[in-house]
């Protein structure tokens, strides 16, 4: 994510807006706001010295959380872990001392009545585990154990905890990723079937040496005074140059990442994105069987090699594949579709888009190089819920081989109906690993990476991209006629080039010149800035030939814009409404978190992340112009209640007096500062 600060105030001061035409208002994407909801411009004293508290003041950096090292935070983990509030998971289940089969050699506290002296009191509610029908898995940590008196309720199952979701990595499978054991028949069969299959390093210099530096009509200058490379694009601005950003090796398949420094086994699930009961000490869990039906290969605990290449090669007799552009492809048309969103797009907040109308789901981005290294952060990334039912996962990934071999492990382990793959994302970090929408100055690369995953599984292979690396420099028009002969079953475009991020709006003139260009079997979605059931037909009418719009930061602010589109209405939603979408919100995210303390807390978390961008919207009662600009600033107002004027603030403080209403009273020592800390309007990290 970028590092760039939030603005001191997202909202633009009421004096701004006082005495000027909602049209004038519009003009500046100020959002025109009717005069009675307006605040008055706050009352300064004379004396300059005076402190004067600004209404909405953004507290953000006030309630931001120390920064600690890795070794810091693993250090306290251990340490947290032997402290009387980390019971034992099988004795707070149980409720007997003795009941866990680890005894002395258990690395969690064994001291139920020390728990039980300092547990939090419980919430307010229900347990969600109860109420779905099956029994808590968390007995006494449990922050609803009360609601667990008097036994099972009649007609309560026994049941593990997310019976509902699935694509959990098998244990086996995890540790042959974690030992480098792990071979990839499929993949390794298509890559040397294209020449691809051999030394990483010499396929990667191969690679490097036919794409060159392709930076289009930017001319490099190596004269800068620091020695390294830079370009001067059509406008004189300086840019990086792809070819250095190519260089780092960090990090990627082909150069030491920092997590091989490691052993493998001592990677525990210990991420916020795991669930509660994948984050516990591995030593203290039992195999765990896979989820998913149908997977009856035997797995080889060996990592397939050159010289085991022709032996490989006849198991997989690739002229019985179907050719990648014979795949079925995917009904995209007219379908509401979620994109994928970093943080705030998991599990619960698409189970509740899911409600609100959404089609098609997408899991957050994942990279390669982490799902084959079994981390479990990142395949907690593609989980699915049984109410997603046309459902796709997002990968990312800079060479062929690396995503080659990632989907066919997905396809292995995983329920999914399609597998994107992510040649638009314009995070540095990403970028500077030649990944994301690094690729977009690679065609040679992404025709290779599309070609040996649309060759290695059966499952539909989709792409998202943006216009191009450099603004004014689009090259997916040039390539769009080929993306479907490479194997992909769709592309999604992003009217932005990767230079201009997420500032001004989207170029949707370009898209509609791309969909007009595709082949028809190639299906085209176009994505950005759309923000209610008028963007969307305009869509519709301008460019019959796109498939569908992907809706990104429009359901982050408002997840109803699906409700809205199906029935073509803005929806004037009251406060109470709002707040009973963030009930669902976290009735799902306990249930796929945990309900114990860190589940609850974990869950807050998650909620917080999503209010930073649900203070955005402006109901509909309080606007002179519908509908609302996703680029438009609001002006400092009042809500028709006092609950909708909480809603409306951008400050950090009154998103956790929220977060309080649903979850409790946050522990003493708790901070928040949002992840996406890029300007609220500008430069949002999604869409």
């Amino acid at each position: 994510m970028d590092e760039e600060e939030r603005d001191e105030g997202s909202s633009v001061p009421g004096v701004v807006a006082a005495g000027q035409t909602p049209d004038q208002l519009v003009s500046r994407a100020i959002a025109p706001v009717k005069k009675e909801f307006l605040r008055p411009p706050p009352v300064r004293s004379a004396a300059p010295d005076d402190d004067v508290s600004i209404p909405n003041e953004n507290k953000t950096s006030v309630l931001a959380k120390e920064k600690k090292s890795k070794r810091q935070l693993k250090r306290e983990r251990r340490q947290g872990q032997k402290s009387a509030r980390n019971l034992c998971p099988e004795i707070a289940r149980t409720g007997d001392v003795s009941s866990c089969p680890y005894k002395d050699k258990c690395r969690f506290s064994h001291d139920l009545e020390g728990f039980k002296a300092q547990k939090p009191s419980d919430l307010e509610g229900q347990c969600p585990f109860v109420k779905s029908g099956v029994s808590c898995p968390y007995g006494l940590a449990c922050r609803f154990s009360s609601t667990h008196e008097g036994g099972v309720p009649s007609g309560v199952r026994n049941g593990p905890k997310n019976s509902s979701e699935v694509n959990g990595l098998s244990k086996e499978v995890q540790k042959l990723l974690w030992k480098n054991k792990m071979t990839f028949s499929k993949a390794d069969a298509k890559l040397k079937s294209v020449g691809l299959l051999g030394s990483s390093k010499s396929i990667r210099n191969d690679l490097e040496n036919k794409e060159g530096v392709g930076t289009g009509s930017n001319k490099c200058d190596h004269s800068d005074d620091s020695g390294s490379c830079v370009v001067t694009s059509d406008s004189g601005s300086k840019l990086d140059c792809p070819a250095e950003v190519m260089k780092d090796d960090d990090n990627d398949i082909y150069g030491k990442s920092e997590s091989d420094e490691l052993c493998p086994l001592k990677r525990r699930k210990t991420e916020e994105n795991c669930g509660p009961d994948e984050a516990q000490n591995e030593e203290n869990r039992g195999p765990k069987e896979s989820k998913n039906e149908g997977v009856t290969e035997k797995i080889v605990e060996r990592r397939c090699t050159e010289s085991e290449a022709d032996a490989i090669v006849p198991e997989t007799d690739l002229s019985l594949k179907h050719h990648s552009r014979e795949k079925k492809l995917i009904d995209f048309r007219g379908k509401l579709y979620l994109a994928p969103l970093t943080t705030v797009g998991n599990l619960p907040f698409r189970r509740v888009c899911k409600e609100l109308g959404a089609d098609v789901t997408c899991g957050e981005m994942a990279m390669c190089t982490n799902l084959l290294q079994g981390q479990a952060s990142e395949w907690a990334l593609l989980r699915r819920h049984s109410s997603e039912d046309f459902f796709g996962v997002q990968i990312c990934g800079a060479y062929p081989d690396t995503v080659a071999r990632t989907v066919e492990l997905i396809e292995q382990e995983c329920t999914v109906d399609f597998i994107d793959i992510n040649m638009g994302c314009p995070i540095d970090i990403v970028v500077n690993k030649g990944a994301g929408s690094a690729l977009l100055t690679k065609p040679t690369r992404m025709k290779s990476i599309v070609e040996v995953a649309s060759g290695t599984v059966d499952k539909p292979i989709t792409i998202k991209v943006r216009t191009a690396y450099f603004e004014g420099k689009n090259r997916i028009d040039s390539l769009i006629e080929d993306i479907g002969s490479w194997g992909a079953s769709a592309v999604t475009i992003h009217g932005r080039s990767r230079q201009q991020r997420y500032s001004k709006l989207a170029d949707w003139d370009y898209v509609y010149q791309c969909a007009r260009k595709a082949p028809t079997t190639l299906p085209v979605v176009g994505n950005g800035d759309v923000f209610s059931f008028v963007d969307w037909n305009n869509h519709r009418t301008e460019c019959p030939e796109l498939a569908t719009d992907m809706i990104a930061r429009g359901a982050l602010v408002k997840p109803w814009i699906f409700t809205e589109i199906k029935e073509q209405r803005h929806w004037d939603i009251s406060s109470g409404e709002r707040l009973n979408i963030l009930k669902d919100f976290v009735n799902f995210g306990l249930e796929h978190w945990g309900s114990d303390t860190k589940g609850v807390e974990t869950t807050r978390r998650f909620l917080l992340e999503w209010l930073s961008y649900t203070c955005r919207y402006i109901p509909v009662g309080l606007l002179d112009v519908v509908p609302q600009r996703l680029n438009w600033r609001p002006p400092s107002y009042y809500g028709r209640d006092e609950l909708e004027t909480l809603m409306a603030s951008d400050s950090a403080a009154d998103w956790i007096r929220i977060s309080e209403m649903l979850l409790g009273k946050v522990p003493d020592d708790f901070r928040f500062a949002p992840k996406h800390k890029s300007n609220a309007y500008d430069r949002a990290e999604n869409g």
